[in-house]
């Protein structure tokens, strides 16, 4: 990965409190996995940003490199990978992920 797109995800990491990774939008998905997690964070009630990976192939490639994760969606709150879609829907069912949201909200 150059060192240019490293920074380039950094930064989105970085200015987003809740950003995820994902294949489409949060207004259409594009593949299950994805849509799950809008769904939870929809449910949540909370703003948050996407990234079409489908869209970028640099960005694509280079979320697997940034995160030393190899799926997506990828799920980042207050600048930490959370993890994916299994992770994110554990996460909600144990009410965990809600805490999370409202100390990066209130930070």
């Amino acid at each position: 990965m150059t060192p240019e797109l490293q920074e380039k995800i950094g930064n989105l990491v970085k200015n987003h409190k809740i950003l995820v990774f994902m294949k489409g939008n949060k207004l259409m998905p594009q593949c299950g996995f994805s849509n799950n997690v809008v769904q939870i964070l929809n449910t949540l009630g909370v703003p948050y940003e996407t990234i079409d990976v489908l869209a970028d192939s640099e960005i694509r490639q280079g979320i697997k490199e940034y995160s030393n994760w190899p799926t997506i969606p990828q799920l980042y709150i207050d600048g930490q990978l959370i993890g994916g879609s299994d992770i994110a829907i554990e996460l909600y069912q144990k009410g965990e992920l809600q805490q999370m949201v409202e100390v990066a909200l209130a930070s």
